[in-house]
């Protein structure tokens, strides 16, 4: 898998087949300035790849996605303040839907998928996960209000499930056999080992089809999904 140098990502193609992968496994993947940066950065590089057909976003480690590294932006307050700015302005730019990618998008979850990383979830146009994953927004138990990712989940699943998440916090996970139970994912992978191979092939039986009919589709059930 070969593509542009990342220093939080890995960016690259498998035939028709975009990969972004978060790569920061000794921070469970979370967020910190430079990746919130290269993640638009990315998301344009595979949009525009005409190679790229259908885009696999995962995680390296044992972790999917957590969220927002707090601890590192503690430190800089500069990216704090602009990820906050963007937050009230609803300006964010860390997944596909964000930047407007109408490439179909697989959300493969290989592990811990936490708060902010909700947002990959809920944003993604398939979703399937490893057997072991795992599903929790602990933003209510770091003071915080937990809305954007939980009201884009709750449009593509039943609302009561996903409130539970938000309320009990960092005090209660969701398994990947409810989250398929309740609509969240429509594939587990067992063993967890064959989730990337599982992911290739279904971007691969995806790509079989026009990119102008697949855009065509997605941005016409996201619209509807988006309207009041």
């Amino acid at each position: 898998m070969a593509g542009a140098t990342y220093e939080t990502l890995q960016v690259g193609r498998d035939g028709p087949v975009g990969w972004l992968v978060f790569d920061r496994p000794e921070a469970a993947n979370a967020m910190d300035a430079t990746m919130m940066g290269e993640l638009e950065r990315a998301w344009r590089e595979l949009d525009a790849d005409p190679e790229v057909r259908v885009v696999v976003n995962t995680g390296a480690g044992r972790a999917f996605q957590t969220g927002l590294d707090v601890v590192q932006l503690s430190r800089d307050r500069d990216a704090l303040r602009e990820q906050a700015r963007r937050t009230r302005d609803f300006t964010l730019r860390l997944t596909a839907w964000h930047n407007e990618v109408w490439k179909p998008v697989i959300a493969a979850v290989n592990g811990v998928c936490a708060g902010g990383g909700l947002h990959f979830v809920a944003d993604a146009d398939v979703v399937i996960a490893a057997s072991d994953a795992t599903f929790l927004d602990p933003h209510v138990s770091v003071g915080q209000a937990s809305v954007y990712e939980t009201i884009a989940l709750a449009k593509k699943s039943p609302m009561e499930p996903v409130l539970r998440m938000a309320l009990a916090g960092a005090h209660e996970r969701m398994d990947a056999a409810r989250a398929y139970q309740l609509g969240i994912v429509s594939q587990v992978v067992d063993p967890p080992e064959r989730l990337r191979a599982e992911a290739q092939a279904l971007g691969e039986k995806i790509a079989r089809h026009p990119p102008e009919r697949l855009a065509a589709t997605k941005r016409a059930l996201w619209q509807v999904l988006e309207t009041p």
